[in-house]
């Protein structure tokens, strides 16, 4: 019999990234042990019934309460870079993964406790070539993320619901936040300006973008810029090939950059 904090470790190890065997090796135990910690049927009282209080979190189906801002930010990060599968090992359950740049540490501690406020379930951490994949299990993201479907996010319609229209008019800014760290950016545009009689000047200023292929998810983060009256631009991207047709939100003004600033600012 393991102890307690000796199954926490394995669950924290886990978080981090670290594979079964790692975890098995660190912690002194088996991969059967620690299986069936995760995902067995050897279960005693006392976690049926913390399993059984776990049931009620859905604000959707149940009687659960749902953090609105860290719900917010994590619908922006939903739709600008994740996606949704369904367990094939254990019908009924789905996983939301959300997929960020391994260069970006704070912002995948961000999006693991927005998660964590969402629901009371375990994070954890994957690696991918170039990102790192935050995922969590739990039956009902389908009922906080309806617009959940098979196929590419931009190949169907992808509408709020009116309790979700109400909650992000109400969190507008991590909304905004969610869509830029998840699948936009801010650079530093640079603009050659010529002179006579003198060398060129160059200018610089710092801009954000947000590049998707669905023009419902581009109308999301527009009303949402709309209510924080931030200005913003719209072109079809037609030189790079990998987001051909692609619409890009451009954030240019010194006035709407400063306002972003405050609230999102550079991914670090």
């Amino acid at each position: 019999m393991y102890s307690r904090k000796i199954v926490d470790e394995t669950f924290r190890l886990k978080a981090q990234g670290l594979t079964d065997k790692e975890i098995a090796a660190r912690c002194g135990v088996s991969l059967r042990a620690l299986r069936h910690w995760r995902y067995g049927t050897r279960r005693g009282p006392e976690v049926e019934a913390r399993r059984a209080d776990r049931t009620t979190y859905c604000p959707r189906c149940s009687t659960g309460s749902l953090h609105k801002e860290a719900y917010s930010y994590l619908l922006g990060a939903y739709l600008g870079d994740g996606h949704i599968t369904e367990n094939k090992n254990r019908p009924g359950v789905h996983t939301l993964w959300i997929l960020y740049d391994k260069k970006y540490p704070q912002l995948i501690a961000y999006c693991r406790a927005a998660i964590e406020a969402v629901f009371p379930i375990k994070v954890f951490m994957a690696d991918r070539p170039g990102c790192t994949a935050i995922k969590a299990a739990s039956k009902h993201w389908p009922c906080v993320f309806p617009q959940h479907g098979p196929g590419k996010k931009h190949d169907r319609p992808i509408l709020l619901e009116p309790w979700q229209r109400r909650i992000v008019d109400e969190h507008p800014q991590a909304l905004v936040r969610g869509l830029i760290h998840s699948d936009g950016c801010r650079v530093i545009n640079r603009i050659r300006k010529a002179s006579s009689g003198a060398e060129a000047e160059y200018h610089e200023y710092p801009r954000y973008h947000f590049t998707n292929a669905s023009t419902d998810i581009i109308d999301i983060l527009t009303h949402a810029l709309d209510r924080l009256d931030i200005a913003w631009k719209i072109h079809v991207n037609k030189r790079m090939p990998r987001y051909k047709d692609a619409h890009i939100v451009s954030i240019s003004r010194r006035d709407a950059v400063a306002r972003m600033d405050d609230f999102v600012g550079p991914k670090y």
